[in-house]
């Protein structure tokens, strides 16, 4: 039967695309490697729709879709921050370490990695997350050297937040912060405040940012989501 392949073929044509995203990040060509990436994010999202239409998921698609996601979602942005922190300018003192610094962020692929594994064993994320969700933490890496590479390389000292960012990132994909998801059972506002709030504000930041507006609103989702934490806490 054709039709059990096409899950699977949908899950290999994400992982080529994460392949494809991470050379054009090697050779510094950021805009192609993030289209990738989105690329990449839309075949991941039509794989597991189609399995569940189809009747068809399996073992084996299930820890395809982790692999291919590592790669998308973490060595593909992980790539272009290290090329971006190859290329920014550092402090004088800080020179003899170019070489090194940027390997930093193959950090980041490591916790997509721990983060992929924890979603596939816990079963509290039926309707929400627990941690930033890997393809949102890479939309945030790529939208932001790739929307805002002018700013990041206009001080030398962009270096140490690039850096500091890149530890934040790697923790809050892993943490223990339940995150909402944009699965709605109603269309009513009660119970929707969240989300609608969300998906409004993302709209005037799309207009003034356009493509760095991403980066924006990943960090804007997860303050949402700290918000919404600490208030049911209080309840």
């Amino acid at each position: 039967m054709i039709r059990k392949h096409i899950p699977n073929t949908l899950t290999c044509c994400n992982l080529v695309s994460g392949c494809v995203a991470t050379v054009f990040a090697l050779g510094g060509q950021l805009g192609l490697a993030l289209m990738f990436i989105v690329i990449g994010a839309v075949f991941d999202f039509f794989d597991g729709m189609s399995a569940r239409l189809l009747g068809v998921s399996s073992p084996i698609g299930k820890e395809l879709d982790s692999l291919a996601d590592c790669v998308t979602f973490g060595v593909a942005p992980a790539t272009i921050v290290f090329f971006e922190l190859s290329v920014l300018d550092y402090p004088q003192w800080l020179e003899p370490l170019r070489s090194v610094l940027p390997f930093f962020a193959y950090v980041m692929a490591a916790f997509s990695a721990l983060r992929l594994a924890k979603f596939n064993l816990d079963e509290r994320q039926a309707m929400g997350f627990i941690g930033l969700p890997t393809p949102a933490n890479a939309l945030f890496w790529g939208s932001l050297v790739v929307g805002m590479g002018s700013v990041l390389e206009s001080s030398p000292y962009t270096v140490f937040a690039v850096l500091a960012l890149v530890v934040v990132s790697s923790l809050v994909m892993v943490s223990e912060l339940p995150m909402f998801a944009l699965k709605f059972k109603h269309w009513g506002w009660s119970g929707n405040e969240l989300r609608y709030v969300f998906i409004v504000s993302c709209v005037p930041l799309l207009a003034v940012f356009r493509l760095s507006a991403f980066a924006i609103i990943v960090a804007w989702y997860v303050l949402l989501s700290i918000y919404a934490n600490h208030k049911d806490r209080k309840k």
